[in-house]
């Protein structure tokens, strides 16, 4: 099985996992209902995932990989919240149904961790990984390496307010919260990882030229 197809059939699983664990609790969702949802064999979502709850890694994983790609793509020129504000509402015009169902499933995987300690485990090695990428997004906008002490630093605060405000967004909107109370929520993480780092990430790291002149 080539890597491809490998990582959607572990999405296709996750994705079912993810909503009988929802719908029914974890402790009353089996193997065997897992399989029988994505049709395949018991033997087949064990070859791909070490137990049920691991299951819900790659849809977790994949809502992070989206926030992640969105700080990589923080051109030089623009501060942080100019440009998370942007990008939201980009992908937020772009986006299709299938990302954004993954996206609420993540939001409900990441509830549940609150009360399931092995979900709990899904949702911070997805943080670690996070983390991990920060200290080199970090690292480059401040012209270091990603082992500087205190890039690892700035790295570990940005994700955990990454983590936290995540957290926090998620469950109010699973409680019922308006949406349009969070219009501003890419602007609430950009502060959140600006706090977080003490101001060391958030500016733009070159000025851009003013064209203006004599009219």
């Amino acid at each position: 099985m080539s890597d491809v197809r490998r990582r959607r059939l572990r999405l296709e699983i996750s994705r079912e996992a993810s909503r009988l664990f929802w719908e029914q609790g974890v402790d009353a969702t089996s193997g065997e209902q897992i399989a029988e949802a994505v049709g395949l064999s018991v033997r087949t979502i064990w070859r791909h995932f070490r137990s049920k709850e691991a299951c819900a890694e790659p849809i977790v994983a994949r809502s992070m990989r989206r926030e992640m790609a969105i700080l990589a793509s923080w051109p030089a020129h623009l501060s942080l919240e100019d440009h998370v504000t942007a990008e939201t509402r980009r992908y937020g015009r772009q986006a299709d149904p299938v990302d954004l169902a993954d996206n609420a499933l993540a939001m409900k995987m990441i509830r549940l961790a609150d009360t399931e300690p092995a979900l709990r485990t899904a949702w911070l090695m997805a943080c670690d990984q996070m983390e991990r990428e920060m200290a080199h997004l970090i690292a480059a906008r401040l012209g270091t390496a990603a082992d500087d002490l205190d890039v690892r630093l700035h790295a570990a605060a940005a994700a955990a307010a990454l983590r936290v405000i995540s957290e926090d967004i998620g469950a109010a909107l699973l409680a019922g919260a308006d949406p349009a109370d969070f219009s501003d929520a890419p602007a609430r993480v950009a502060g959140a990882l600006r706090r977080a780092t003490g101001g060391a990430i958030g500016d733009p790291v070159t000025q851009v030229p003013h064209s203006g002149g004599d009219h």
